[in-house]
C-alpha cells in the first residue's frame, strides 16, 4: 500500500537515492571532553571548531554526526559514537584532551575505517597521535576533512590532501602546507542543530539563570605572549565581515539563546570593526546580550560605552600580572597603568569586567606575586580567576623550560577531582603548588571581602587579614 502511492519513475528515484544514502561516507565528528564533577565553568561551550566542519562536510553532500561529550559518561560516548556506524572518525583535540582522545579512540579502532585526529595539540605533535589515529589533520580543518572525505568516498590516495601527516611503512608522511583560509565569510555557518543545545542551556540556566553560545568573528592573533599558543589559526589576523558576524548572531537568538560569548582572542583588535558590528546590533534591534575578551590596550571609553549600548554585559581582560616586570617576562607589550585604565574605562561605561591573572611565573618572586594580589583584589571586578602557569607545548614558555627536571606535560589533563582551587603545577617555577595554592586562596578571600563588605568594611576586616597572610605567604616554601 504504502509503494503503490508512487509512481514508476519516483519509486526508482527513491530506490537510488536510497542506495546512494547507503553507499555515502558517513562522518562523525567527535569532542571529547567530559565534564568534571562540580563544574561551574563560566566557559562551558559547545564545540564550534567541530560544527565548523560538520559544515563544510555538509555543503559538499556528506553525512555527518556530532558526539559532544561533555555531558555523557565514558560508556555513553561509545554507544552514541557507534550507533552513526561511521566510515570516518574525526576527533579534537587539545592540551588537555590527549589522554581521553587517545582511550576514546582506541576503543573505536575497529567501528570506522578512517581515524582522524585534529584541533592545537595534534597540529604541534601530529606524529605523537599517529600510534593510534591513521591521519592528523594540522592547522584549519575545514577544507582538509572535506578533501579526506572525498578521497575515502572514491577510493583515492589521501597523498594529495595538503595539511595532513600519515605513517607509510611506519614512518610519518608529511603533505605540502595548507594555506589559512583569507576569507572566512565564505566559510558556512556552524550546524548549530547538531550541537547538544539544550543541554548546555541547562547547564548555564541552572549555574548563572541565562543562557549563552560562542561565536567566533576573527582568526589568528598578532600578539606573542610567552604562554600562549595558536597553532590552528596562526599569528596573523582575519576577519569576517560585520555583516557576517550579526548574520549568526541572528541565527543564535532564533535559536531561544539570550547570550553570546565572542570567543576571538581579543575582540577589540580592530576598532572600526567593533564599532561597526555595535551599529549593526543596534540597528537589527537583536535582542541579544554578549561577552568577549579585549586586551587592555585596546580599551577605551567611547568603545566601551557603544558596545554597551550594543547589548554588550561584560568584558574580560588577561591581565595576568599587577607587576610591570612580571609583564615584561610574559611578553605582554602592556603595564600595569594601561590595564587599570582599561577596567576603569568599561566599569564606566557600564559594563561588567572580568580579569585572569597567573601567579607562580618562572622569574617571579614571592614579591612579584604579591604585587598581583594586591593589584588584582583592589581592582574593581565583577569576575576574578586565578591561574599557575601552564606550559603548553608550541609557546614559548614552553621551550625555555622543557628541560628543567619536572616538567610534565605529556598526560595532564584538566582536574576533575574535588578540590576547592582546581590547578596542577606541571613545572618547576620556584615555588611549590602547595604555595601557589595558597596564594589563589587569599586572593580570592581578599577579593570577596573587598567586594562584601567595600572599603571601609576592607581596612577593618580585609587589612589584617591581608597583613597576615602576606606574612605567611613569604614563610611557606
Amino acid at each position: 500500500m504504502f509503494l503503490s502511492c508512487f509512481s514508476p519513475f519516483n519509486y526508482k528515484e527513491l530506490v537510488l537515492k536510497a542506495v546512494l544514502w547507503f553507499l555515502m561516507v558517513t562522518i562523525t565528528l567527535v569532542y571529547p571532553f567530559f565534564q568534571p564533577k562540580r563544574d561551574n565553568s563560566i566557559f562551558r561551550f559547545p564545540p564550534l571548531g567541530l560544527g565548523y566542519m560538520a559544515s563544510a562536510l555538509r555543503e559538499h553532500g556528506f553525512s555527518v554526526a556530532l558526539v559532544d561529550c561533555t555531558f555523557l559518561n565514558h560508556k555513553q560516548a561509545l554507544e552514541q559514537i557507534r550507533r552513526f556506524k561511521p566510515k570516518i572518525l574525526g576527533f579534537y583535540s587539545m592540551f588537555s584532551m590527549k589522554q581521553t582522545t587517545m582511550k576514546l579512540a582506541q576503543s573505536l579502532r575497529e567501528d570506522c575505517q578512517l581515524l582522524v585526529a585534529g584541533g592545537p595539540l595534534p597540529t604541534l605533535d601530529p606524529e605523537g597521535f599517529l600510534d593510534v589515529f591513521d591521519v592528523v589533520a594540522v592547522g584549519e580543518g575545514e577544507e582538509t576533512i572535506v578533501e579526506i572525505a572525498n578521497c575515502v568516498e572514491q577510493g583515492l590516495d589521501i597523498s594529495g590532501v595538503r595539511g595532513i601527516v600519515y605513517k607509510v611503512n611506519e614512518r610519518p608522511v608529511y603533505t605540502a602546507k595548507r594555506e589559512f583560509i583569507q576569507n572566512l565569510d565564505t566559510i558556512p555557518f556552524p550546524s548549530r542543530d547538531l550541537f547538544d543545545n539544550h543541554s548546555y542551556k541547562a547547564y548555564y540556566s541552572k549555574k548563572f539563570g541565562y543562557t549563552t553560545t560562542p561565536i567566533i568573528s576573527s582568526r589568528g592573533c598578532p600578539f606573542s605572549c610567552d604562554f600562549c599558543s595558536r597553532p590552528v589559526f596562526g599569528q596573523n589576523l582575519r576577519v569576517r565581515s560585520p555583516e557576517n558576524i550579526v548574520a549568526e548572531a541572528d541565527e543564535v537568538e532564533r535559536l531561544g539563546y539570550e547570550q553570546v560569548w565572542f570567543a576571538d582572542d581579543c575582540f577589540t583588535l580592530d576598532k572600526t570593526q567593533v564599532l561597526r558590528v555595535c551599529d549593526l546590533i543596534l540597528e537589527r534591534r537583536l535582542n541579544l546580550g554578549w561577552e568577549c575578551l579585549s586586551r587592555v590596550d585596546t580599551m577605551d571609553l567611547d568603545t566601551a560605552i557603544q558596545m554597551k549600548k550594543a547589548g554588550c554585559k561584560r568584558v574580560f581582560f588577561g591581565i595576568e600580572s599587577g607587576n610591570d616586570q612580571v609583564l615584561k617576562i610574559m611578553r605582554k607589550c602592556v603595564d600595569v597603568f594601561q590595564a587599570r585604565h582599561a577596567v576603569y574605562a568599561a566599569k564606566t561605561a557600564g559594563l561588567e569586567v572580568g580579569a585572569f591573572f597567573i601567579v607562580g611565573y618562572p622569574g617571579e618572586n614571592d614579591k612579584t606575586i604579591l604585587d598581583t594580589i594586591r593589584f588584582a583584589t583592589e581592582l574593581p571586578l565583577d569576575y576574578l580567576s586565578f591561574t599557575l602557569p601552564y606550559p603548553i607545548p608550541g609557546t614559548p614558555l614552553y621551550d625555555h623550560i622543557k628541560h628543567i627536571s619536572g616538567l610534565s606535560t605529556s598526560n595532564w589533563e584538566e582536574n576533575k577531582n574535588w578540590s576547592l582551587i582546581r590547578h596542577k603545577l606541571l613545572c618547576d617555577s620556584g615555588f611549590s603548588e602547595r604555595k601557589l595554592k595558597f596564594a589563589i586562596g587569599k586572593a580570592q578571600l581578599q577579593y570577596r571581602c573587598r567586594k562584601y563588605v567595600g572599603e571601609t568594611g576592607y581596612n577593618i576586616i580585609g587589612r589584617p587579614f591581608e597583613r597576615v597572610t602576606d606574612w605567611a605567604f613569604t614563610k611557606l616554601k
